[in-house]
């Protein structure tokens, strides 16, 4: 069993309830509906702190972020706190964790404290499949980003800002996922998500170096040309090209990786009218899109941005039964 498909077995309760949310792959469209209405009825909570909803009051949310993270982590401490949890924020750069203690032995100590959820965020692939395995019954993990596996809330919110501008009907639809999927966990629950959702038609694009082997693209019509790609797709979504992996010389350079993958005024035309565009950041402006295109009508990133709040809200609802759940 591949270790994405063990963590989409661990997060339900055997009555099929969601218990943590790990992945997106495996889930049913109801479940990702659910959480998809829940959080657009929260969206004007999320937006405006002023009164927390107090649906989670009395409970305590961590958030374990061993990787560096400015949207993700913020967004997740607004959205505990509207509504009404506490949270404590786990930092990492002053943590036993720099001492020698492993992952599972900080995560059992604040667990013996008496938390009741914890939001993860660390480098290696599929490291939350050892602390779902170890929490208390009564404990909820939710992935904030592990390794290249996966970032389901991520993938969440894309689907909301999507269906906020095409209805909830993907089946019509063209998505286009650009850039460096070979490392991004963004792209694994996109697809994911795409895919439960009933996704018309999904198309990939990158350079040869940055595309996955195996199965993560079974069902992708793949592109070597981004011109020939962008043809009448109604959805965009840019993908950051992780310069770390630079190194490795996966790509010949930053000014060449723009001439062939870059997304500008000209190529966005070819895109179906009413096209949108989104890009989980942080956006390498001037490497994969262009200024006039990411602050342009057709960009929703910061919309993506905000409506991180609001899924996280329903996510976080969700798996400690505060919310609605799925039929």
């Amino acid at each position: 069993m591949s270790m994405s498909m063990s963590m989409s077995s661990l997060q339900h309760h055997p009555d099929g309830r969601l218990r943590h949310l790990l992945t997106l792959q495996g889930m049913s469209r109801s479940e990702l509906e659910t959480l998809l209405s829940r959080a657009q009825a929260l969206r004007p909570a999320a937006l405006d702190g002023r009164e927390a909803l107090g649906s989670l009051q009395g409970r305590t949310v961590v958030n374990l972020f061993f990787e560096p993270s400015t949207r993700t982590r913020s967004s997740f401490q607004l959205a505990a706190r509207r509504l009404g949890a506490e949270v404590l924020n786990f930092d990492v750069a002053h943590s036993s964790s720099r001492k020698g203690e492993s992952l599972l032995d900080t995560y059992r100590n604040l667990e013996a404290m008496g938390a009741d959820l914890f939001i993860v965020r660390v480098a290696e692939s599929g490291a939350l499949d050892q602390l779902a395995r170890a929490a208390r019954p009564q404990v909820a993990l939710v992935n904030a980003g592990d390794g290249r596996a996966a970032h389901p809330t991520q993938g969440l919110l894309d689907m909301l800002t999507i269906r906020q501008h095409k209805g909830a009907d993907f089946g019509g639809l063209k998505f286009l996922l650009v850039g460096d999927i070979l490392h991004s966990r963004v792209a694994r629950s996109d697809l994911h998500a795409l895919r439960a959702l009933g996704a018309g038609e999904i198309r990939v694009c990158a350079p040869p170096a940055l595309l996955p082997q195996g199965h993560t693209l079974d069902g992708c019509h793949v592109h070597a040309r981004f011109d020939e790609a962008l043809e009448g797709v109604d959805v965009v979504m840019m993908l950051r090209l992780q310069r770390e992996r630079m190194e490795e010389g996966l790509v010949s350079s930053l000014e060449d990786y723009h001439r062939d993958y870059g997304l500008n005024a000209q190529r966005l035309a070819r895109a179906a009218p009413g096209a949108i565009v989104t890009h989980p950041g942080p956006i390498n402006r001037g490497v994969e899109i262009t200024n006039e295109v990411a602050d342009g009508p057709a960009s929703v990133i910061l919309e993506q941005v905000s409506n991180g709040v609001a899924v996280r809200m329903a996510v976080l609802e969700h798996v400690l039964g505060a919310g609605p759940r799925a039929r």
